[in-house]
């Protein structure tokens, strides 16, 4: 296996991780970096989904990159713009030149003694192993496993004679014109592929076992767009990303601190959405708070439109068996479909799922506590980028890699060879992610923890951890700097004692 060395490596070329290149070599252009990427193309999510439809519910104004504007009309882009905006990122900045493709990342091992990470990949290609050694790691390969979207195990579905899929695995070229299509589900894929597919297919159902707080906005936004009008782009988007995180981050705190009045709100913008004779209490009246999980996010209304035309339905019940034809449910209503599409999410995964040891002793991730949402409790010299669930993940990602470079130009000015979170007997211990999805609650036991007061907690609060990650201190009593301790070498230390 060849061994080659790098200062940094970074695990993943999606969003994040070209994000995370472009701060290292910008912030710390004397270091190293190299990126593996476990797949054979550039992109992450926006390259793996590509279902009909697949497009962003965050507004590109935040989910773009601090340091390039985005500069395509629709605020609420497609999955193929956002593509585009990663890929020419990439290759505008030299980074796609230090991308390793087919390296699918399986194990991190920290050596005290080196101050040095030994990261081994497996080669998708050859099948064979390659090791590289860094003195520190990013990882931004996301939460989900990439292999493997959530497919729950459902009673009599190998008696179901049509087609089955999930949006993560969509079957290139396939003909829904004309068929009968039904989408389990109310996340985001679900109500992003229902009017999509509606506008061929002869008719879709999404079935739902519970509703999800649902809202719409213009994909264009008014106020970016004359803005870009008036002045350069370097002055224009910095207004509309500030004027963006404050809306997202007043609508956030509206629906924690007055729940009651949110829910009126966004019932009364459901009915103008729907109509008066729509039955909203049955199918989009949820039984918790909005923002207990993530509200999604509908453009223009076209889920609604949808509905309303009569292109598709929605069903609120639970399935009792799959059949011959479709689904019946538990109601007894039978569902007939020539497609059915298993829009149930993700299956979680911290790192990627590679394994850490340090000196030797394995990590059980579940086992640490998150340092300010980017490090690992007794984990030296390693980084997640994990963005928010309550805005853009990039706000947090650019914040993550900056405070990264922030940690290595302190290190080298004072000659540190590691740094390493270490948490108090004192902290309480919480969930990682503060929301009540099934996603996420299938997973909490293999995802790092947070606690309950900083630098342990997650506030969800980009104006918070603004302040916390940019102009805050790094020399933290949490983060514990140390210099590396070889291990002696006993032949010299016997010719000492002579």
């Amino acid at each position: 296996m060849a061994n080659q060395h790098f200062d940094v490596l970074i695990v993943g070329a999606g969003l994040s991780g070209i994000g995370s290149a472009y701060h290292i070599q910008t912030y710390c252009p004397d270091k190293t970096y190299a990126i593996l990427e476990g797949r054979d193309a550039i992109g992450g999510t926006w390259d793996i989904f590509r279902y009909p439809g697949i497009r962003s519910d965050s507004d590109m104004y935040t989910l773009g990159y601090s340091f390039r504007p985005w500069r395509e009309d629709k605020s609420l882009a497609d999955g193929p713009s956002i593509l585009r905006y990663v890929k020419s990122t990439a290759a505008d900045y030299g980074i796609d030149q230090q991308i390793r493709y087919n390296h699918w990342v399986t194990h991190y091992d920290w050596s005290s003694a080196d101050a040095t990470w030994t990261v081994t990949a497996k080669n998708q290609k050859t099948g064979r192993n390659v090791r590289y050694t860094c003195h520190f790691i990013i990882n931004c390969s996301g939460y989900y496993r990439y292999d493997e979207g959530y497919m729950p195990d459902f009673p009599g579905v190998e008696t179901y004679k049509g087609r089955l899929i999930h949006p993560q695995h969509w079957p290139e070229g396939l003909d829904y014109a004309g068929k009968r299509v039904l989408v389990i589900g109310s996340g985001a894929t679900a109500v992003t592929l229902v009017p999509a597919m509606a506008e061929s297919a002869a008719q879709v159902t999404m079935l739902q076992r519970s509703p999800t707080w649902i809202v719409s906005l213009p994909d264009v936004d008014v106020i970016a767009r004359t803005l870009n009008r008036l002045l350069p782009a370097k002055a224009a988007y910095p207004l509309t990303r500030w004027k963006n995180v404050g809306l997202q981050t007043l609508f956030f705190q509206a629906c924690k601190r007055y729940p009651k009045l949110m829910r009126r709100l966004l019932r009364q913008h459901l009915r103008s959405q729907l109509g008066r004779h729509f039955d909203i209490d049955t199918h989009f009246n949820p039984s918790y708070d909005p923002w207990d999980q993530r509200l999604c996010l509908v453009p223009n209304g076209d889920l609604f439109r949808a509905l309303r035309k009569g292109a598709a339905k929605v069903v609120t019940d639970h399935i009792d068996t799959f059949t011959e034809k479709g689904l019946r449910l538990k109601s007894g209503e039978e569902l007939e479909a020539d497609i059915v599409v298993s829009a149930t999410g993700l299956n979680l995964v911290a790192l990627g799922g590679a394994e850490v040891t340090v000196d030797n002793q394995e990590v059980a991730l579940g086992d640490t506590m998150s340092y300010k949402g980017m490090m690992l409790s007794n984990v030296p010299n390693l980084a997640l980028v994990v963005g928010y669930t309550n805005a853009s993940w990039t706000l947090k990602a650019d914040l993550t890699s900056e405070y990264v470079c922030r940690i290595l130009n302190h290190m080298d000015r004072q000659g540190y060879d590691a740094c390493t979170p270490h948490v108090g007997d004192d902290v309480e211990v919480e969930p990682f992610i503060d929301l009540n999805s099934g996603y996420v609650l299938r997973a909490l036991d293999r995802l790092p923890k947070q606690g309950d007061r900083k630098p342990w907690k997650l506030y969800q609060n980009y104006l918070l951890d603004l302040m916390n990650l940019r102009y805050g201190s790094v020399d933290d009593s949490a983060l514990a700097f140390s210099r590396r301790t070889p291990v002696p070498d006993t032949i010299a230390l016997a010719e000492q004692r002579r």
